[in-house]
């Protein structure tokens, strides 16, 4: 190789280099961008799932404070640990779990009941917006979340299968409930919460 085709060589590399080097790029990555333009898509899921507003407050089980889930209802990150700061059931649910969709019926006609402890599912292994579909379809308004590193299960050192209870004491204990595998009626509902 000559040396006038060396140089050429190295000319090149060094002008595609700079070109590299100097052209334009996003403030934002495309990772964010297609996150958000998710989020934004399911507006009209959201909207037409009509969910009660995720609980906000302060305090709640030491064990789910700082664990940050997706709220259905409005997409907003909710604090699990300060959402719960009194008595309330939380129950694990996943679109594929046939009996998942039992349970929530039944929970939602649960929380109408007068006297009934606050009622905060939470979607696992799904989409948010096949959550919301469900949801939609079941006819059930509850608050919802999505955990979708499944952050909330993990913390609270729950086993993998599905539908799973737990109920957080006002004193920020929280008990799985195991009497009943599936909770199939209000009477249930209310023996576990107590």
């Amino acid at each position: 190789m000559s040396r006038a085709v060396r140089w050429a060589v190295v000319v090149l590399v060094l002008a595609v280099a700079a070109v590299v080097a100097l052209w334009p790029r996003d403030a934002e990555p495309p990772v964010d961008r297609q996150r958000t333009a998710a989020a934004e898509d399911l507006g009209p899921a959201r909207e037409k799932a009509a969910l009660d507003p995720c609980p906000r407050g302060e305090g709640g089980p030491a064990v789910l404070r700082g664990v940050t889930v997706t709220c259905l209802a409005d997409g907003q990150p909710v604090d699990v640990g300060a959402a719960l700061p009194g008595k309330a059931l939380v129950n694990f649910w996943a679109t594929w779990c046939v009996p998942c969709h039992e349970e929530l019926r039944v929970l939602e006609d649960y929380a109408r009941q007068p006297g009934a402890v606050p009622v905060l599912t939470v979607l696992v292994n799904s989409k948010e917006g096949d959550g919301l579909e469900l949801l939609t379809k079941l006819g059930v308004r509850l608050p919802a979340v999505h955990s979708e590193a499944d952050a909330v299960r993990r913390a609270l050192g729950s086993p993998p299968h599905l539908p799973k209870s737990y109920v957080v004491g006002a004193d920020g204990a929280v008990a799985e409930v195991t009497r009943y595998t599936v909770l199939t009626s209000v009477d249930q509902v209310r023996e576990v919460v107590g």
